[in-house]
């Protein structure tokens, strides 16, 4: 067994050589001769009639093979509600939507000919906010709101308003909660848009070919989603479309959703179906695409003096933008969690998904968990400053526990919850909490420390599944074809670890399929939700066992023996009882040539299917059901060093305990773990949309538009605990996002420490702090 390498083991990603070498392929990487290209005319307000759109000039224009605008085959998209057309018709409802699409011999042509396109927009109202969208008799974005079709049966539009969900969480009862409460604190807060700037922008080919099959190469985290939604709005048999994945340069939930591809398509057939490409610029990426929700809410929580919390009571308003995409599901996320990772025996939660004139939104790492931890995050050390009481014992004291309730009435176990406390007592220990939360050093500076707890299942739906195909080489090395896509966290590396231990094997001796082709590889829901080790290794652990019984059972007809007295490992079938005694892989996975050159079975080949069980949607009145299959915590500590006198700050410290349940790659996760904390200070310290009063975005560069650089970043203290879950694979939890979860929250609170003020609004930058400290009065000294 030296020589086996599975779980627990830091191994080098499949595909790192082909990534460091440069030889590593996207979608945008493969230039075919003979492709078109297709560019977008954007609207120039945020909300307008269409009154005329003039292309005859840019049909004439050089190299143009068509122009089109939304009266072309004309639909309504949409995952949740069908509220969206792939470019708009009769109106424009945010700056940037695309309402022409130009098919060009080159990507310069398509580009002149935009500028020959004339619109003519008769501006409407705008709504530029949330508290504007909600405003009675406020200006409605979609006035035939109830007249869309429903994607999904638990989505709840609001006629006659701008709302496109509600989700309510109705847990105990709330008037005895306060009346258990002798002290109570309330708060609101603020998150803007933002963006998730991934290095790879959106882009997608398609082509349709005589027989009438759709090939679509995109970079996309839902491969299956992209076919199933195109065969259904366009009335195209499903076998007959054919998505391509390879490697995605970054993905944050921004390429779960589907955009690009409609255009291509479209553009293609505009053209007889030859091969068109459509690649955003990053200006489009950011502007044109989804992107973050923003948020308001509004927090009251009520306690005992020794800092039991008894009630909560929470408004959530999400800014979902033009159309609800997966606004509403992200709605949903943050009402069925509301509590944060706490025992809260009465919760009364409304989370509502507003309408307004910004970008539409989409999925993005966390699923709206660092919004409403934020939030809550917030509420905690308000809570503990009321009560004088240590931030971090309060939480302690309040850590959700195996047998209590979640707000949506999930019962705990140590399996679906593992072990805030001990996370706690990590974290403690790491951060040096007891030395003190705020220190004034010699210099004057004042160093001071923030935390956080977050907690995370998915909102997958309640039937999502995943496929594995297992193939055996003749040398006995096995071949991984899985659906799940490759978007930079090493998964497929992990589903070849789990697989090498199930099999007791050499995970080099595992030869992984990075690219995903739905016409060959397994369905994959989607790759999202930190679900994809659960979801995916488990069909990895079920191929495993039907390869193990197919060789088991071909190896018992050589050997003599019954199946149950074998074993597999090392790539040999052995008998238990004597190790030396063995067949080889290599000997059996095409079948066995007896001595005489009889021929038995075949070629030996695997598959397991994993579905979702024991996943519910939650009552309309109550929020009661089960949202996922369990939950991972955490907690997290900031250290900064704050300049009072030029209100300026350093991070210097980001310490995060996760329970993993398992560590399968421990260098890999560490680095997933970073990845996560990196985008929390970006939201935390500088990244936002800034629309101006015609709600026209104003950062859409990055020179405008800023994320976190290389030399900011703080010291990264990583440590995991591991309390299985045991439906997980080898009893692994999934953390791809929650890095991300409580750093916005544990900053928040480390500056509001350190400069004595309250800090609520995200980003908090300098020239806030300022302003906050100085009534921005400016002092020449």
């Amino acid at each position: 067994m030296s020589n086996t390498i599975g779980i627990g083991i830091s191994v080098p990603r499949k595909e790192s050589f082909d990534k460091v070498t440069g030889k590593a392929r996207y979608t945008d990487d493969t230039l075919i001769p003979g492709t078109l290209h297709a560019k977008m005319l954007t609207s120039s307000y945020a909300h307008a009639k269409i009154k005329s759109i003039d292309i005859s000039a840019a049909k004439k224009s050089p190299g143009v093979q068509a122009v089109i605008t939304g009266d072309y085959f004309p639909t309504l998209c949409g995952t949740v509600l069908e509220d969206r057309p792939p470019i708009a018709r009769e109106k424009v409802r945010y700056n940037g939507e695309p309402v022409a699409v130009v098919i060009a011999n080159s990507e310069q042509e398509a580009m002149k000919a935009l500028k020959l396109i004339d619109v003519e927009y008769e501006p409407l109202p705008i709504v530029n906010s949330i508290s504007d969208a909600l405003k009675p008799n406020a200006n409605l974005i979609h006035e035939n709101l109830g007249q869309y079709k429903h994607a999904v049966q638990d989505v709840h539009p609001e006629e006659n308003t701008n709302i496109s969900d509600r989700v309510k969480i109705r847990k105990g009862d709330t008037a005895k909660g306060w009346e258990e409460s002798e002290v109570i604190v309330e708060g609101s807060f603020s998150l803007p848009q933002s963006d998730h700037i991934a290095m790879e922008t959106r882009n997608a080919r398609a082509q349709i070919m005589p027989d009438g099959r759709v090939i679509i190469h995109t970079s996309s985290q839902g491969p299956y989603s992209v076919k199933k939604l195109i065969s259904k709005y366009y009335n195209i048999p499903e076998g007959n479309i054919i998505v391509k994945v390879p490697f995605v340069g970054g993905g944050f939930g921004g390429k779960a959703a589907m955009q690009p591809e409609l255009i291509a398509y479209l553009a293609s057939k505009a053209v007889n179906g030859k091969l068109v490409k459509i690649a955003n610029s990053r200006e489009e990426d950011i502007k044109t695409s989804p992107c973050k929700i923003g948020i308001e809410a509004n927090l009251k929580i009520g306690a005992t003096r020794d800092g039991v919390i008894k009630v909560l009571e929470a408004r959530y308003m999400v800014d979902g933008g033009a159309y609800a995409d997966i606004g509403p599901r992200m709605t949903k996320a943050i009402a069925v969690e509301c509590s944060g990772p706490y025992n809260i025996e009465n919760i009364w939660c409304d989370s509502i998904c507003v309408y307004t004139n910004h970008t539409y939104v989409t999925s993005y790492r966390g699923f709206g968990h660092a919004e409403y931890t934020f939030c809550m995050e917030r509420m905690m050390d308000k809570l503990a400053a009321e009560l004088d009481m240590d931030p971090l014992e309060l939480r302690a004291k309040n850590a959700i526990k195996p047998g209590q309730y979640t707000p949506t009435q999930v019962k705990t176990t140590i399996s679906n919850i593992g072990k805030l406390e001990d996370c706690l007592a990590k974290v403690k220990e790491l951060s040096k909490w007891d030395e003190g939360q705020v220190i004034k050093t010699e210099e004057g500076m004042i160093k001071a420390k923030g935390i956080g707890c977050f907690w995370k299942t998915s909102n997958s739906p309640a039937d999502a599944v995943s496929g594995v195909f297992l193939t055996f080489n003749t040398d006995g090395s096995i071949n991984l074809n899985s659906g799940a896509v490759e978007i930079g966290p090493g998964t497929k590396t992990t589903l070849a670890q789990i697989l090498a231990e199930k099999l007791k094997m050499d995970v080099s001796r595992i030869h992984v399929m990075m690219g995903v082709d739905t016409q060959v590889s397994p369905e994959h829901w989607k790759t999202v939700a930190s679900m994809t080790t659960f979801m995916a290794g488990r069909a990895v652990l079920r191929a495993a066992e039907d390869l193990i019984k197919q060789l088991k059972s071909l190896a018992a007809v050589i050997m003599k023996s019954p199946p149950e007295e074998l074993e597999v490992e090392e790539e040999k079938v052995y008998l238990k009882q004597d190790p030396e005694i063995y067949v080889s892989f290599k000997d059996l996975v095409r079948g066995y040539k007896r001595p005489n050159g009889l021929a038995v079975e075949g070629q030996i080949l695997g598959r397991g299917s994993f579905i979702m069980s024991h996943i519910t949607d939650i009552d309309e009145a109550t929020g009661k059901g089960k949202p996922g299959p369990a939950w991972t915590v955490g907690a997290q500590v900031v250290e900064i060093e704050y300049d009072s006198t030029n209100f300026t700050y350093r991070l210097l410290k980001a310490i995060t305990v996760i329970d993993a349940g398992k560590v399968i790659n421990p260098k890999t996760s560490r680095g997933l773990i970073m990845g996560g904390i990196n985008m929390g200070f970006g939201l935390a310290t500088r990244e936002t949309f800034a629309y101006d009063d015609d709600a026209r975005l104003q950062t859409t560069t990055l020179r405008t538009y800023k994320p976190m650089r290389f030399g900011e970043n703080p010291e990264y203290i990583i440590e995991f605990i591991e309390t299985p879950q045991i439906d997980a694979p080898f009893g692994a939890r999934g953390f791809a996002e929650h890095g991300i979860i409580a750093i916005p929250a544990a900053f928040a609170n480390a500056i509001s420490h350190a400069a004595d003020h309250e800090f609520d609004k995200l980003p908090i930058t300098p020239e806030i702090i300022w302003k906050a400290k100085t009534g921005g009065k400016y002092d020449t000294l």
